[in-house]
Formats: C-alpha cells, structure tokens, sequence
C-alpha cells in the first residue's frame, strides 16, 4: 500500500511563485514537486505554475511526519477544516497556535488531518476511497484546485491528499488507513474527552474482538486536546486478514459510545 509517510506541504502557488521559489521556501526540490503533482509534458509544461494551483510539497526528512497547509489569501479555518472533512473544532485542537479562529493570516502553517497516497497502475478514484473507508466526495473535496487531478483519469505516480479519520473530538494519527496493525503496536492521536479518557478495541471483519476494549489518559482533558498513546494487545488471533480500529469516548450520562473513528486496518 503506497502511503507516503514524509511531512507534505499543501501549498497555493501565488502570483509571482516559481517552481525554484517554492522548493527553497520550503525544504523541496523542483523535481519532487514535479513528481508528486505530474508537472510533466505531455501533461503541461514542467516548469509552468499558475497562482491558484494548490500543490503537494514534498518535505524529506522533516519529523515529525505531518500534513501542513500554508494557508492563502481568504482562506478560513471552517473552509480549510471543510477541505479535510473536519470539524473546525479539531483544526484548532490540532494548532493551538491560534489564539482567534476568526483571524488567521495568509501565510501561516497549520497541521491538518490528512495523509499523502501514491497512485499506482490501475487505480481509480473510486476504488481509493473504497479502499481507505473514504467517501469518494470528501477525497474529491481534498484535492479540488490541484494540477493533474482528474475525475476520468490518474497518473500512476501522482499523490494524492487523502483525510484522516477523525470525528468532531478525536483524529488518530496512527495506524493511518490500511496499514498493518499487529499485537502490541502504539495508537496515537488528539482527543478531546471527558476526565482525558480515551478508549479503543480492535475487530476484524468477521466480527470477533480482536483487542478487548482498553483506555488511556490524553495529555489533557476536556475542554482541551491532548495527545494520547498506548500499545494495544490482541486478545485473539484475527480470523481474517482486514479488520477496524474504533477510537472513541463514553458519555458520562450513559456510558454510550461518542465520537466514535474507525480506522480501517490489515493484520
């Protein structure tokens, strides 16, 4: 599976931009941009940009890996959050740096709940999302305004921004989509939860309880984020090779699931 786990910048060309420009602003190469977005012929011109061209920027070596979007001239935080089918809410949870959701500036970076894929021979748009438990508007939505993206046809080779699975309170930054998971690896991700309790449990596709559900403690409770991280066992063998990690909260009224993500994941 051709997820590409380096930091990627989200960036809107600007008057004045160049290819040269944008790589050294920020930590690139005119080739891997190049790659990334097919800035090639017989597509277009290799070194022909247009502002309002929302470009992927490869950032190697850059940790920890992240999704930035430098945000541009009348950009919001609801229109960006809108662009990773998130909730406003969890886009200021995730850039405390924020004083006012009301004013952001062009030119800031914020990390934003997505995660870059390389298409290969004989994908689709549709068979991606279905792929990666995506509706195919959110992953259409996500890359809007991009040079390259095509409705009718990709490019093997081409990246792809695709949102993370996150709900109103809750993102998960690890496993990301269709990764293997196996007994004992860490699940992290920004909560935002009642007393900083985040719970989790692993089921496969069949429907047996691969991980019984287990808690941990988020680096700070409601009304704030925080960060939380824990190794989760299987309690059991997988009976098949594909399952779903849910991460959620209990209502203190009920005890009923909330903010429930579910990760697609293989084993």
């Amino acid at each position: 599976m051709p997820i590409v786990k380096e930091t990627h910048v989200y960036y809107t060309v600007q008057p004045g931009d160049t290819l040269y420009s944008i790589a050294a602003r920020l930590g690139s190469t005119v080739a891997s941009i190049q790659s990334v977005n097919v800035l090639y012929p017989p597509f277009t011109d290799p070194y022909l940009i247009y502002p309002g061209w929302k470009l992927l920027v490869p950032v190697p070596g850059e940790q920890p890996v992240r999704t930035i979007y430098i945000t541009a001239p009348g950009d919001t935080l609801y229109r960006i959050a809108q662009r990773f089918s998130a909730h406003p809410d969890l886009l200021l949870g995730m850039n405390p740096q924020i004083q006012n959701p009301n004013l952001i500036f062009a030119g800031q970076s914020l990390w934003v709940p997505g995660f870059v894929y390389q298409v290969e021979s004989g994908d689709t748009l549709a068979n991606i999302a279905g792929k990666f438990g995506i509706p195919l508007n959110q992953l259409l939505y996500a890359n809007e305004g991009r040079p390259g993206f095509s409705l009718d046809l990709l490019y093997a080779g081409y990246s792809l921004i695709l949102p993370l699975p996150s709900s109103r309170n809750i993102v998960v930054i690890r496993p990301l989509p269709e990764e293997i998971l196996r007994s004992g690896e860490s699940i992290e991700g920004l909560a935002r939860v009642f007393e900083a309790n985040v719970l989790m449990q692993v089921e496969d596709d069949s429907g047996v309880i691969v991980s019984n559900e287990r808690f941990t403690t988020a680096s700070a409770g409601a009304p704030a984020y925080g960060y939380f991280s824990r190794s989760i066992p299987f309690d059991r063998t997988p009976s098949v090779e594909s399952g779903k990690l849910w991460v959620y909260a209990r209502s203190a009224n009920d005890g009923s699931i909330i903010d429930l993500v579910q990760v697609k994941v293989r084993f």
